[in-house]
């Protein structure tokens, strides 16, 4: 049995999750853990209190929030760079994993639920157009980031890439238009087809 367990469903956060322990190259275990009951059962509590997936449990040690267990992760399984080895660059993977986490995340998940989620009685058509302009934005962004080098932090691929990418997932998958950020859609082509990225798609997708 590996030391390191990851508890969560692939169509969950989860997925960024088992991406990186994918491109870490780390023995894991997988316990299916939904969003529902799973998540409630006083064993999972003994994991995260706060009964929320995904979650890990290393050797005794036990995290929760999807960003930190990736940094985790990279850091301290992570091999051929995808942890930055010096601290500026260690603070950009920071800097790019709360930005996809509150700022990326947040946008995208107001517009889909104002778009397509909430009941039609619920949805709030201006809370949809302002956070589409958002996430427009947002992914600008990261396209003038890209204008730099072919990754976020430069020549390599990074954990800082796969947080990022990991938000956008469903929308490349869904295949959204990126032809206005064409240095965001090859990257994201890259990322997501990188053996790592596809063990993790190939839970996500046949779930």
């Amino acid at each position: 049995m590996a030391k390191l367990k990851i508890y969560g469903i692939a169509k969950s956060r989860a997925f960024r999750t088992l991406w990186v322990a994918e491109e870490a190259g780390v023995a894991f275990d997988h316990i299916q853990t939904t969003f529902g009951e799973d998540s409630k059962q006083p064993e999972f509590l003994k994991i995260n209190p706060m009964g929320q997936v995904p979650a890990i449990e290393d050797d005794g040690f036990t995290l929760s929030e999807s960003m930190a267990l990736n940094l985790y992760i990279a850091k301290k399984y992570g091999k051929g760079g995808l942890y930055p080895s010096d601290l500026q660059g260690e603070a950009k993977c920071w800097q790019w994993a709360f930005f996809a986490a509150t700022s990326l995340e947040r946008s995208m998940g107001l517009f889909v639920a104002n778009t397509y989620v909430l009941p039609a009685e619920k949805r709030n058509a201006a809370v949809a157009k302002e956070n589409l302009e958002a996430v427009k934005r947002l992914i600008a962004s990261v396209d003038a980031q890209l204008a730099k080098g072919p990754y976020l932090l430069g020549q390599n691929f990074t954990v800082a890439d796969l947080c990022v990418a990991s938000v956008l997932y469903g929308a490349w998958f869904n295949k959204h238009d990126f032809s206005a950020t064409p240095k965001v859609k090859d990257w994201l082509e890259r990322c997501l087809t990188r053996p790592g990225a596809m063990g993790a798609r190939t839970l996500r997708e046949a779930a």
